[in-house]
């Protein structure tokens, strides 16, 4: 968790839950929401003890043993000479669609006791769209709200037209009462108590259960589970956090749909707003794991194929062939509220998506999976080629989306991808890092066509629109000035000129030549662009760096990740080492856990890095990025 935001978080099986200290749910918005999640939805927005009719003190505060279990030890009020009669012990699990809970109370006087426990529960199924600080309010004509009490508990429904949505609360034993919790009046809160009789120094145990039934197919638990991580047994700070990593991996790993209908196992982004499939995010992760997992590349892939794109819609940013950015299951993508059920408004996610099939391919030696995606391979290519804007702009080019994403590279945030005054750039737009995406996907998309397909006259097609493409970057893109590449180019082909980590994506696709890769990779060890912890977004300096910007100067484990692979590739062995060393310092701060973001201040300033207050964590290509820093050491 970041430094501000104390919650306990827990997942498993594509749910999640973020409690606070006494393991409760209050249902907060903004940039740390409380609740039950499941598919883009909150299934529990209050949950609410109190024992003797107060809330309890905590004497342990909730803890996550594990990465789906919390416990907290709690009492009634109490004073020295009248000390609690009895003590709560809490223990909160997630697994599918579930949060089971057990509250054992223990007498602490020989005689017996009888303690009262109330639980206020709601559910308010919010969509997370609607959770986020910004927090934009969306119509919902015609939903419906309703609460029935149950012999065992309650039931919670919500309705809105085709959409269906239910939670259910079960409890043994059943609650002795059940009545609207005294709130607005509005409210679908309902309160539920028990009397529970204890023995002189016995105990009672009171087991819950919340099920989220959430709009769509039925929730199960996976029929290959994933793995739970083993007890560590590493000694050193490297290999710790690579077992973190593959521990959060498996935690963010969702069931999804394969180009065949099949159900496929694949990396979500991040907990708590990207616990779905994206398209960059998914495919840079399964790049990081492929040698050491590829069977996460070739999910995946799978998946990634069954959402290519077919049509063209506005709304969504759909085109023929165009890799999917994200994908949505709730009520807002439902009811097109939203343009995310689909989104497609990504640059980089279609050669990221070529890219990767033949990393797989070079990887395993399989000709499968290629030989499979073979149609979608070449409608990839044919979108960079045509909408994508490489035949028409000479470059992969976007057009910001004001009902989307403004930007739509990896730096998709609002104003990052700017001039040294700070100015966003307009469209349409070409981004460094996604031309050297194209370069290395028309190359090695190539070589699937010569050594699998056997189309020697497309494999020779793709290699000489790669070398144009290589031939004309350094003359458009490089700045003699700064000696460094731009950001990007507007739509008025004006150099972008911030100084930005984007360039270091250029050294891993091997757009540049040799003499400009290293004059490249050198400038980003500079003390400007490195913290001591990790190279930076922007250079520190310039007007709009701000070490707190999401994308104008925090610091990312993911693009570090993407940067030290492309040292390696040019041989830059002491700045790969020098990488590698920053982030895996920072990672032991962090408890072997790197956090998606990190703020930009530097090594020399402060006793540890200092946290991105909004940073998901554990994230999908943060938690890959230790095991693409071992590739690259290796490489060197």
């Amino acid at each position: 968790m970041t430094a501000a935001d104390t919650r306990v978080q827990l997942v498993r099986d594509a749910t999640f839950a973020r409690l606070d200290t006494e393991g409760g749910i209050t249902g907060t918005r903004g940039s740390a929401p409380d609740g039950v999640f499941l598919r883009d939805a909150r299934h529990l927005s209050r949950w609410q003890l109190t024992v003797d009719g107060s809330g309890p003190t905590a004497l342990v505060p909730a803890t996550a043993e594990t990465d789906d279990t919390a416990t907290a030890v709690l009492t009634p009020k109490g004073t020295r000479d009248n000390p609690p009669a009895y003590t709560v012990f809490r223990r909160q699990t997630v697994s599918a669609g579930t949060l089971t809970e057990h509250l054992r109370l223990v007498s602490n006087r020989p005689e017996p006791v009888t303690a009262r426990v109330d639980l206020t529960v709601d559910a308010d199924f919010a969509d997370l769209f609607e959770l986020r600080a910004d927090d934009r309010h969306y119509p919902k004509p015609g939903a419906r709200y309703e609460t029935q009490g149950t012999d065992e508990g309650l039931r919670f429904d919500y309705r809105r037209g085709d959409w269906h949505a239910r939670t259910t609360v079960t409890s043994s034993p059943a609650p002795d009462a059940t009545q609207p919790a005294p709130t607005a009046p509005d409210s679908t809160a309902h309160t539920l108590t028990w009397h529970l009789e204890l023995d002189g120094h016995g105990q009672a145990d009171l087991h819950l259960t919340v099920r989220a039934q959430p709009h769509g197919p039925a929730v199960h638990a996976p029929a290959v589970p994933h793995p739970h991580p083993r007890a560590a047994t590493a000694t050193d700070d490297f290999t710790r956090t690579c077992e973190r990593g593959l521990a959060d991996v498996d935690l963010l790993t969702i069931p999804v749909t394969g180009v065949d209908g099949e159900e496929v196992y694949a990396p979500a982004a991040g907990i708590p707003w990207f616990l779905t499939l994206f398209g960059r995010d998914s495919l840079l992760t399964s790049y990081f794991l492929l040698p050491y997992r590829p069977e996460t590349a070739a999910a995946t892939l799978s998946a990634l194929a069954a959402t290519q794109g077919q049509d063209y819609d506005t709304f969504s940013g759909e085109q023929p062939g165009r890799i999917v950015h994200e994908t949505r299951h709730g009520e807002l993508a439902h009811f097109r509220q939203i343009p995310y059920g689909r989104y497609y408004g990504a640059v980089d996610a279609t050669p990221l998506f070529l890219i990767l099939l033949q990393a797989h391919h070079e990887e395993t030696g399989d000709r499968s999976l290629a030989v499979r995606l073979e149609r979608h391979a070449r409608r990839a290519v044919d979108w960079m080629l045509t909408d994508g804007g490489l035949e028409k702009h000479g470059y992969l080019v976007y057009t910001p989306d004001p009902g989307g994403l403004v930007n739509q590279n990896w730096k998709d945030s609002a104003g990052a991808i700017c001039f040294t005054d700070g100015t966003q750039a307009e469209g349409p737009i070409a981004v460094s890092e996604a031309q050297g995406y194209a370069y290395d996907a028309l190359v090695r998309t190539a070589e699937l066509a010569q050594d699998v397909w056997r189309d020697e006259a497309y494999a020779h097609r793709l290699r000489e629109a790669a070398a144009r493409l290589r031939g004309r970057f350094v003359t458009d893109f490089w700045m003699p000035g700064a000696d460094f590449p731009a950001l990007a180019l507007d739509g008025q082909g004006r150099q972008v000129d911030a100084l930005a980590s984007d360039a270091g994506h250029l050294l891993w696709s091997g757009i540049l030549d040799t003499e400009h890769a290293h004059r490249v990779g050198r400038r980003l060890l500079e003390p400007d662009f490195f913290s001591g912890w990790a190279i930076r977004t922007l250079a520190a300096g310039q007007q709009p760096y701000h070490p707190l910007s999401y994308h104008r100067g925090s610091a990312w484990p993911h693009d570090n990740a993407v940067i030290a692979l492309g040292l390696a590739r040019y041989g830059l062995t002491d700045e790969v080492a020098t990488v590698a060393e920053g982030l895996i310092t920072a990672a032991a701060r962090h408890g072997y856990r790197l956090p998606e973001v990190i703020a930009g201040y530097a090594r020399s300033g402060t006793a540890g890095p200092v946290p991105y207050p909004h940073a998901c964590s554990p994230q999908a290509w943060a938690a890959a990025t230790p095991l693409a820093l071992r590739t690259a050491l290796q490489q060197t």
